[in-house]
């Protein structure tokens, strides 16, 4: 391995764990702000996604969230009892279940979500727009080259 190659490695190393922290340390700002009694952050996460896009197949929102099925099911079956979530059966395939905010569903999150939308803008606080726009450039590339070398054609 060259020497070029070395450093050019100690360096995707280096910003790979500056990712990792800055990105750790925004979803600990916005998860905090987010909490409230009964409700973890992936409860409403799940809640989010359901709220800013409506009805969504289970395995969809799963996916959207980076969960396993079965995790989602089971945030899923939690929110449910508390009244917040429905679930449905799809018209035109009985293996898809569709999950819906119920009407207190609904209503907590536009009490919520204003709030978390403000806890997700200070914590990003630290970049001006034209920084942002740009890292929103950057991480779509750095993603799609990521998901290119992770699943060759």
């Amino acid at each position: 391995m060259s020497v070029s190659h070395e450093r050019e490695t100690q360096f995707s190393l280096h910003l790979y764990r500056v990712f990792a922290k800055s990105f750790k340390s925004v979803s600990t700002h916005v998860a905090n702000g987010a909490r409230i009694d009964g409700l973890n952050p992936t409860a409403f996460a799940v809640m989010e996604v359901l709220y800013s896009q409506g009805p969504q197949p289970i395995q969809q929102v799963g996916a959207q969230l980076l969960l396993q099925s079965g995790n989602v099911t089971y945030v899923v079956d939690k929110l449910e009892a508390k009244g917040y979530v429905r679930r449905r059966p799809c018209r035109d395939d009985r293996r898809v279940i569709f999950a819906d905010l119920t009407k207190a569903g609904r209503a907590l999150m536009d009490q919520l979500f204003p709030h978390y939308t403000e806890q997700i803008h200070t914590a990003l606080s630290g970049l001006n727009e034209a920084e942002k726009s740009e890292l929103l450039t950057l991480l779509n590339k750095l993603g799609d080259r990521a998901e290119a070398v992770s699943h060759p054609l």
